[in-house]
């Protein structure tokens, strides 16, 4: 006799992350995060603004500042390319785009398989909130905590 699926489910909790890559970085962000994914377009750049933010970007008559991960977590450089993806984020009032330079896709990861994030590491560390390792050939998930993230991100820029 088969297991119901709703006693799996309750034995073995998961969470659905959106994952992305940009440089040499696996991410994931929680799924409830994301509101889509678009092609990146013309950016206008912003004077006297934070290096992490790339410039702005009109969506859906809506004006959304764009956010460059690798700078803001001091770990490079992104380049907009023709492939390169936004993925609109959000959490509660607060919303940007954010580069991408692949999209992998949603991922359902059981909340037991996440991994507290290094102790020790760098300043991009605190945005963490774990890390989901490798399964077959495939690299780690760094997982943001998107939240806390944008919310650090708005206070920087608001504070030049």
């Amino acid at each position: 006799m088969a297991p119901d699926r709703a006693l799996a489910t309750q034995a073995r909790p998961e969470q659905e992350f959106f994952c992305f890559r940009v440089g040499d970085l696996r991410l994931g962000v929680p799924s409830e995060n994301v509101l889509e994914v678009l092609r990146a377009g013309l950016l206008t750049p912003l004077p006297r603004t934070p290096s992490f933010i790339m410039g702005v970007t009109g969506h859906r008559g809506e004006v959304l500042p764009v956010l460059d991960l690798l700078r803001f977590l001091s770990k490079g450089e992104a380049r907009i390319g023709p492939r390169t993806r936004l993925f609109v984020g959000v959490t509660g009032s607060y919303v940007a785009g954010v580069v991408a330079d692949t999209v992998l896709g949603l991922r359902r990861v059981p909340v037991a398989d996440i991994l507290p994030p290094p102790l020790g590491g760098d300043a991009s560390a605190e945005n963490l909130l774990g890390v989901v390792q490798a399964s077959g050939n495939q690299e780690a998930i760094n997982l943001l905590n998107f939240s806390k993230l944008l919310q650090t991100a708005r206070q920087r820029a608001v504070a030049r």
